[in-house]
C-alpha cells in the first residue's frame, strides 16, 4: 500500500503542474475568454481528467495548422490567378458586380472585405425545402453533368441515400466527368474505407478532409470542414445545411420529420463556391483541383455575396457575418439555427435590435440530437426571452435549418449554426442574396415554420426542474468547447 502510494504522488503532482501549465496556455491562446475560463478551470482542478481532451480539443488557434492552412489558401489563389487561369480574375477580382444602389452597397461592404470576393451579380436562387426537394434536383443536376462534378459533405452514410450518392457519381464518372468527392474525416468517421475505395476505382477522385495531416497537428481534430457543397459543370451550386444520409429526408424516426433547408444557385457565385472548393482540396492534396468558369451570360438578377468562413481566417469570419447581419436590420431580423449558444457579442447585438425596435425572432429545434447542446440553447434561449426576443420551438420533428431574413430584401442560407464552434472552429459556407422576391420566400418559409411551432416563454426554463436548471447551467461553463 505505501509502496503504491508513493508511486501515485509523484503522478498527481506531475498533472497538476501540467494541468496548471495547460491553464496558462489556454488563458494565453484561447480565442474568447469563455473557452479560457471553461479550459482553465477544469485543468487546474481535475487535470488528470482535462489535459488529454485540451490536447485534442482545445488548442483552437494551433499555429502549425492556421500557418499551413494560410500557406496553402494564398497558394491555390495564386494558381487561379496566373495566366493559365486569368479568365477567373473579371469574376472574382476587386470591384466587379458592385451592387447598383446605395443601400445594397453599404449592406454588402464590410462582407466583400471578410470574403475577400466582392459581391457577385448575374444570379439566380431558387429555395430548396427539406430532403426530398433538394436531392431530387442534385440528382437530377448530377445527371445533367457534362464535365465537372464536385460533391463535399461533412457527413456521409453507407445508407440508401449515400448509396445512391455513389452510384449517380460512378456513372457519370464512366461517361468521362471528372468527378471531386471531398468529406470530413471526423463527420464522416464512420464511413466505411470502402465507400471511398469503390469510388476511386470507378474514376472518382475521393478524399478525406483531415485537419491533423501532418506532424505538428498530430492531436487536431478540433477543426472540422462543415461546409456542405454540389457544383455541377461550373454552372449550378447546391449550398446549405443537408448531409447525406437518410435521417435528411425524414427517414430515421426518432428525429422525423427533418427540416432542412438549401439553396440552388445559377450564375457567377458559382465560381466563388469552387474556389472555397479549391483551397479545402489543396489542403488535402496538394493539387489544384479543374474546375469550370460559369456561362457568361447572366442567369438571373440576384446579387450573392459568397461567404466561406473557418478557423485559418485572420478574422472571426462567420461571427462578424452573424453581427453584421443583427446590426444591419431595420425592420426585421428572423434566424434559424439548430444549435444556439452563442457569444456574449451575438447575444448583446440581439439584445440592442430588440430595443431598436427590431422584430428579432428565433427558430429552435423542439428535439435535440445532442442533449448536452439542447440543455445549453434551453438557457441561452430563456436569455434571449428575457430580452424580448420571440423565440419559437418547432412542434414536430429535428429542425437543422440555418437561415437568416434581414428585413424584406436580403437572406442567407448555409452551413453556419449560432455556436462558438461554427463561429471560430468549423470550416462553413454562407450565401447571402439581396433579392426581394427571394427575401418574400424565405419569409413565407419562415412563417410556414412559426405555424408549426410554439411561441416559448419564461416557463420553459423557469418551470424546469431543479436537477434541469442545475444541468443546464454545468453544460453552459463548457459551451464554448461544446
Amino acid at each position: 500500500m505505501t509502496a503504491d502510494w508513493h508511486f501515485f504522488t509523484p503522478l498527481a503532482i506531475l498533472a497538476y503542474v501540467v494541468g496548471w501549465g495547460a491553464a496558462v496556455h489556454a488563458i494565453l491562446y484561447a480565442r474568447t475568454s469563455q473557452s479560457a475560463i471553461a479550459w482553465a478551470l477544469g485543468l487546474v482542478m481535475v487535470p488528470y481528467v482535462t489535459i488529454l481532451p485540451y490536447l485534442v480539443f482545445g488548442r483552437s488557434r494551433l499555429e502549425g495548422y492556421v500557418r499551413a492552412r494560410r500557406i496553402g489558401d494564398a497558394r491555390i489563389k495564386g494558381h487561379l490567378n496566373n495566366d493559365e487561369h486569368a479568365a477567373w480574375r473579371p469574376k472574382l477580382g476587386e470591384g466587379e458586380m458592385q451592387p447598383a444602389n446605395a443601400p445594397e452597397r453599404q449592406r454588402l461592404r464590410a462582407l466583400a472585405h471578410l470574403a475577400h470576393t466582392p459581391p457577385l451579380g448575374g444570379n439566380q436562387v431558387r429555395l430548396l425545402i427539406d430532403g426530398a426537394q433538394t436531392f431530387d434536383a442534385i440528382f437530377a443536376a448530377i445527371a445533367r453533368a457534362r464535365t465537372l462534378i464536385i460533391v463535399q459533405s461533412f457527413i456521409v452514410n453507407d445508407d440508401g441515400l449515400g448509396k445512391r450518392m455513389q452510384a449517380a457519381l460512378l456513372k457519370r464518372a464512366a461517361a468521362g466527368v471528372k468527378v471531386y468527392f471531398l468529406v470530413d474525416g471526423i463527420g464522416s468517421y464512420s464511413l466505411p474505407d470502402t465507400y471511398l475505395q469503390a469510388l476511386r476505382a470507378g474514376g472518382v477522385e475521393a478524399e478525406k478532409f483531415l485537419a491533423h495531416r501532418g506532424l505538428v497537428n498530430r492531436f487536431q481534430i478540433n477543426f472540422r470542414n462543415h461546409r456542405k457543397l454540389v457544383v455541377v459543370d461550373g454552372e449550378i451550386g447546391f449550398v446549405g445545411g443537408m448531409n447525406i444520409g437518410d435521417e435528411y429526408l425524414g427517414l430515421d424516426p426518432a428525429l422525423s420529420p427533418w427540416r432542412d433547408t438549401q439553396i440552388e444557385i445559377q450564375g457567377s457565385a458559382v465560381a466563388a463556391l469552387q474556389l472555397a472548393f479549391a483551397e479545402d482540396w489543396h489542403w488535402v492534396t496538394a493539387g489544384v483541383p479543374e474546375l469550370r468558369l460559369p456561362r457568361a451570360q447572366p442567369c438571373g438578377d440576384m446579387i450573392c455575396q459568397v461567404l466561406p468562413s473557418g478557423p485559418a481566417d485572420s478574422q472571426d469570419t462567420c461571427l462578424l457575418y452573424f453581427l453584421e447581419a443583427v446590426h444591419s436590420a431595420r425592420d426585421r431580423i428572423w434566424l434559424a439555427s439548430p444549435y444556439f449558444i452563442p457569444d456574449d457579442a451575438l447575444s448583446a447585438a440581439l439584445h440592442l435590435a430588440v430595443l431598436r425596435g427590431v422584430d428579432v425572432r428565433l427558430l429552435l429545434p423542439g428535439k435535440a440530437d445532442h442533449h448536452s447542446v439542447f440543455l445549453a440553447s434551453t438557457l441561452y434561449a430563456h436569455d434571449m426571452v428575457r430580452a424580448g426576443v420571440k423565440v419559437y420551438r418547432m412542434r414536430e420533428g429535428f429542425m437543422h435549418s440555418k437561415v437568416v431574413l434581414i428585413d424584406g430584401d436580403a437572406a442567407s442560407v448555409g452551413t453556419a449554426n449560432l455556436d462558438n464552434r461554427s463561429f471560430r472552429l468549423n470550416f462553413e459556407m454562407t450565401v447571402l442574396t439581396l433579392d426581394a422576391g427571394f427575401a418574400a420566400e424565405v419569409q413565407a418559409m419562415f412563417e410556414r415554420d412559426f405555424s408549426h411551432s410554439r411561441l416559448i416563454g419564461r416557463e420553459e426554463y423557469e418551470g424546469a426542474s431543479r436537477w434541469t436548471k442545475l444541468a443546464a447551467r454545468l453544460v453552459r461553463l463548457f459551451s464554448p468547447i461544446l
